[in-house]
């Protein structure tokens, strides 16, 4: 059983719903050059050769490896292609992730993104609120999100979006500003969001899970892997499909170094989860 891709808006643009995260292309613990550039830009004319028109990526990888390795594979872009990118941190020394949200620090990252992706303006924006770094953490964005507000009045910048946010910072910056999308932790095991997932469907607005197989932790379940099997496909593709039929707004970024991990990752947009099936790995969100 297949179905075709479908597409969601990202305010004005339309994408593909699996996508493709370019944060693994950059060198262990997303820090430094990747061991084999020449394939690190394959995969991603690949991933473009293979129908992904969103690529998701920050000049926080690396730093500034994936957005170099972006435009060197891939400028000048192919209309229509859609690159998102991040603000709202840096990585220290020591390979740390740490907060970048003053004024400053919000403009000259999007001035650095713009210089290494060789862009004129930057499609997407997700604010990355650093309150906690590992996980969303009550307290106030709108210090931060008029910054990009003002750069997008100039023309900097054509949307935004939110990252590592609660609902409530969520309606607080659809006060601000118009939100196209919001990227937090979700997959099959980590569910906490699965109420703001609804409220944006009901708005138009994307959800784009990051670490939707696992992250460094990779998704490990029996359930997940009786299911895999009787589809004839492989675990991650089972979780990525779920995603995908989990809301119509789930667009995916899922990462990957390896052309063989790459088309795997892309054909899980034609499988077609049965209903027996979704149902055992709904009950996997019901267990943690």
């Amino acid at each position: 059983m297949t179905q075709p891709y479908t597409t969601f808006q990202l305010g004005s643009l339309a994408v593909q719903r699996v996508g493709y995260g370019a944060m693994q292309l950059a060198g262990p613990g997303v820090y430094g050059p990747p061991a084999d550039k020449a394939g690190a830009l394959a995969v991603l004319r690949a991933a473009l050769d293979s129908g992904v028109n969103h690529i998701d990526t920050s000049d926080f990888y690396g730093p500034q490896v994936t957005n170099q390795l972006i435009r060197e594979a891939l400028h000048p872009y192919r209309a229509g292609l859609v690159i998102t990118t991040k603000v709202g941190a840096r990585r220290g020394a020591d390979a740390s992730w740490l907060p970048a949200s003053s004024p400053a620090e919000l403009e000259q990252a999007v001035h650095d993104n713009l210089r290494n992706l060789g862009l004129d303006v930057l499609d997407v924006v997700n604010l990355r609120v650093m309150i906690d770094p590992m996980q969303p953490a009550e307290g106030p964005i709108g210090e931060q999100l008029a910054v990009l507000a003002g750069l997008q009045q100039k023309g900097l910048v054509r949307h935004i979006g939110l990252s590592n946010v609660t609902a409530a910072q969520v309606a607080e910056g659809r006060r601000i500003c118009e939100i196209v999308c919001v990227q937090n932790h979700y997959n099959l095991a980590h569910r906490a969001d699965d109420a703001l997932i609804g409220e944006l469907a009901r708005d138009g607005i994307a959800y784009v899970p990051f670490f939707p197989l696992g992250g460094f932790s990779p998704l490990q379940s029996a359930t997940l892997s009786d299911v895999a099997a009787r589809l004839h496909a492989s675990p991650n593709q089972v979780a990525l499909a779920w995603l995908l039929r989990r809301s119509p707004n789930i667009l995916l970024i899922p990462g990957t170094k390896s052309l063989i991990h790459l088309q795997e990752n892309l054909a899980a947009g034609a499988l077609l989860l049965p209903d027996d099936a979704a149902a055992e790995l709904d009950g996997m969100g019901a267990r943690q």
